[in-house]
C-alpha cells in the first residue's frame, strides 16, 4: 500500500507541484517562454509559406497557361461515348439507343440559334473554312472576346432537326466529333497531301482540319459502306480557333463535325477508327483519343 502512496503521490506531484509552484514540471514563466516561442515558430513557417505562394502567383498570368509547352495535342472525342469501346444498339427496339439521343441532344442544346443571337458574344465567320480569327493576345486584358456561330443546321441529317433519332431508328447512326480544348492552340492544315490517307488525297479544302475514319481490323473491310460527313466543311475550319479560355471566352463553341454511317453491316460487331489529320495533330499509343479514337459498332 505504501508505494502506491508513493506512487500516487509523484503523480500527483509531476502535474502540479506547490511547493516549486510547477505545472507538469515547468513554471509559469517557462510555460510563456515555450508558448512564445513556438507562436512565433509558426507564424515565421506561415509567413515563408504565404510569401512563396505569392511569389508564385506573380509568375502566373490569369489568361495564359505558363507552362503550355507540356499539354499534349488536342484529343479526337465523340459524342454519344462509347461504353466499353463499343456503340451497340437494336434499330427496331428505341430503349437501346434512346440514352444516345439524349446525350446528343444534350450536347447540341448549346448550338441552336436562338442561344447564339446576342451580338455582343457572338458573330459570323463566314460559312466555309476560312484561316484564324486573331482577337488579341492573351496577355492583355481586352475585355470578352466574341465567339463564332456555328449552326446546328449545318449538321444536316445528324442535326436532330429533322431526324429526332439521329438515324439510330434507320440503323444509320450518326456521331459528333469535336477536337478537344486547348487555350491558345491553332491547329495547322496538313503539311502535305502525302501525310493523308489516299481517300483525302486531293480534296482537302484549305484552312481546314480534315478527318476521316474507316475500318480499324483487316477483316471489316467492306463493311462499314458509306461514311457521310456534316459540318462547315468535312473537318474543323480554322476561323473557329484560337480558343481564349474560359476567363473571357465563356461562350466559345468549338466547330463540330457529324459522321454518319449509312450503310453498316448488320449483327456484327465493327471496330471504325476516326483520325484528325493536321501539321500539329499527334498520335499515341498510350492515349487512344489522341488525335484519333476507334469505338466498336454493333447494329
Amino acid at each position: 500500500m505504501s508505494r502506491n502512496k508513493d506512487s500516487d503521490g509523484g503523480w500527483r506531484t509531476f502535474v502540479w507541484n506547490s511547493e516549486k509552484r510547477e505545472f507538469l514540471g515547468r513554471t509559469g514563466c517557462s510555460w510563456f517562454k515555450i508558448i512564445l516561442f513556438y507562436v512565433i515558430f509558426y507564424l515565421c513557417l506561415a509567413g515563408i509559406f504565404i510569401g512563396t505562394i505569392q511569389a508564385l502567383l506573380l509568375t502566373l498570368s490569369s489568361y495564359k497557361p505558363t507552362y503550355q509547352d507540356r499539354v499534349a495535342p488536342p484529343g479526337l472525342s465523340h459524342t454519344p461515348p462509347s461504353e466499353k469501346s463499343e456503340i451497340a444498339f437494336t434499330k427496331s427496339d428505341e430503349k437501346t439507343y434512346e440514352k444516345y439521343i439524349k446525350t446528343m441532344n444534350k450536347i447540341l442544346q448549346v448550338y441552336d440559334e436562338e442561344r447564339q443571337q446576342d451580338v455582343l458574344k457572338y458573330e459570323d465567320c463566314g460559312d466555309t473554312p476560312r484561316t484564324y480569327i486573331d482577337r488579341g493576345s492573351l496577355d492583355s486584358d481586352t475585355g470578352m472576346r466574341k465567339a463564332c456561330r456555328f449552326r446546328r443546321s449545318w449538321l444536316g441529317s445528324c442535326s436532330g432537326e429533322s431526324d429526332k433519332s439521329f438515324g439510330f431508328s434507320e440503323g444509320k447512326p450518326c456521331i459528333i466529333v469535336k477536337l478537344n480544348r486547348i487555350v491558345n492552340f491553332k491547329p495547322k492544315v496538313p503539311a502535305s497531301n502525302q501525310s493523308l490517307p489516299e481517300a483525302l488525297q486531293g480534296k482537302v479544302q484549305p484552312n481546314l482540319i480534315p478527318v476521316y475514319c474507316k475500318n480499324k481490323r483487316e477483316e471489316d473491310e467492306g463493311k462499314i459502306g458509306e461514311i457521310k460527313y456534316f459540318g462547315l466543311g468535312e473537318g474543323f475550319p480554322l476561323q473557329y480557333y484560337p480558343y481564349y479560355g474560359k476567363l473571357v471566352h465563356g461562350q466559345y463553341l468549338q466547330p463540330l463535325l457529324a459522321i454518319q454511317f449509312t450503310n453498316l453491316t448488320m449483327d456484327q460487331e465493327l471496330r471504325i477508327e476516326c483520325k484528325a489529320y493536321g501539321e500539329n495533330i499527334q498520335y499515341s499509343e498510350k492515349d487512344r483519343y489522341q488525335g484519333r479514337f476507334d469505338a466498336g459498332a454493333s447494329s
